[in-house]
């Protein structure tokens, strides 16, 4: 009797020996991302408690300006989070279908097959350019299953999108 996870993982065999199989090979962002991400953080709410200790620190004297600590803590509390969200997004390449994994506190994996994609397109906003990151977008007939994959190279986006659109194509023409 074989048992095991589809995704790669214990099987016993019928002898009972228990043999480990690969799982997919799960590509993380890169720290590019992280980078960016943490940096918004420090300009938002540093200008914020800058300002939160300022104007209550000038006007209504200076104990006030310990509600400046309040942004602080979010700013550190923030950073963490950050971290801890950036080391959870991974995806793999498998032979059928895309994995896209995410989240800490509620982990979500999207299983997006090749001939379901109907468009693959590469994003980058102001910031991820100034940063040099860029996002690859897939889009499939149901809107549920749309995914993102952020923060990536620019080259590794458009060869993630170019070997998506190709594999799609031919996945696609089989149906």
């Amino acid at each position: 009797m074989e048992t095991g996870s589809p995704e790669g993982g214990r099987t016993m065999g019928p002898e009972g020996v228990v043999t480990v199989a690969a799982g997919p090979a799960w590509t993380g962002l890169p720290p590019g991302l992280l980078r960016m991400r943490r940096l918004l953080l420090v300009v938002w709410l540093g200008s914020l408690t800058v300002a939160t200790g300022l104007v209550p620190g000038l006007l209504a004297g200076p104990a006030w300006a310990v509600f400046a600590l309040l942004p602080l803590t979010l700013m550190l509390w923030g950073w963490v989070l950050i971290g801890r969200n950036w080391r959870s997004w991974r995806y793999a390449e498998r032979a059928d279908d895309l994995l896209l994994s995410r989240g800490v506190l509620w982990h979500t994996v999207t299983v997006v097959p090749y001939g379901r994609m109907q468009l693959v397109e590469v994003t980058s906003g102001p910031v991820e350019r100034h940063f040099g990151l860029a996002s690859v977008q897939l889009h499939t007939a149901a809107a549920a299953t749309d995914a993102t994959i952020p923060g990536l190279d620019p080259a590794e986006a458009e060869r993630l999108r170019d070997r998506l659109t190709e594999l799609g194509e031919a996945r696609s023409a089989g149906l």
